[in-house]
């Protein structure tokens, strides 16, 4: 199975009766009725298109880009790196 890299849009919008429109974009994660916004899932290689076609629909506000896949996400705890410093062998 091949995995495609996949990154977030934020669509905000002014009218709740357009969001099925919205899904011709991408993939409908979630919507907030209350704040108005959807979160839409495309593949990296078609951000730009997208963002500019969502942006040309006339019930479109605004559209961000989600910058989660640029976002490292191993961490290293440093009382970890602290511990190698000061390891000794024991020579008994």
């Amino acid at each position: 199975m091949i995995r495609t890299e996949r990154q977030a849009l934020i669509v905000w919008f002014q009218h709740m009766k357009n969001i099925k429109q919205l899904k011709r974009y991408g993939h409908l994660i979630s919507v907030s009725r209350k704040l108005r916004y959807a979160v839409i899932y495309v593949d990296q290689t078609d951000v730009e298109e997208k963002v500019v076609k969502l942006e040309r629909l006339p019930f479109v506000s605004k559209v961000d880009v989600s910058y989660k896949p640029f976002i490292r996400t191993t961490y290293e705890s440093k009382n970890a790196q602290k511990t190698k410093e000061y390891e000794y062998e024991m020579g008994i």
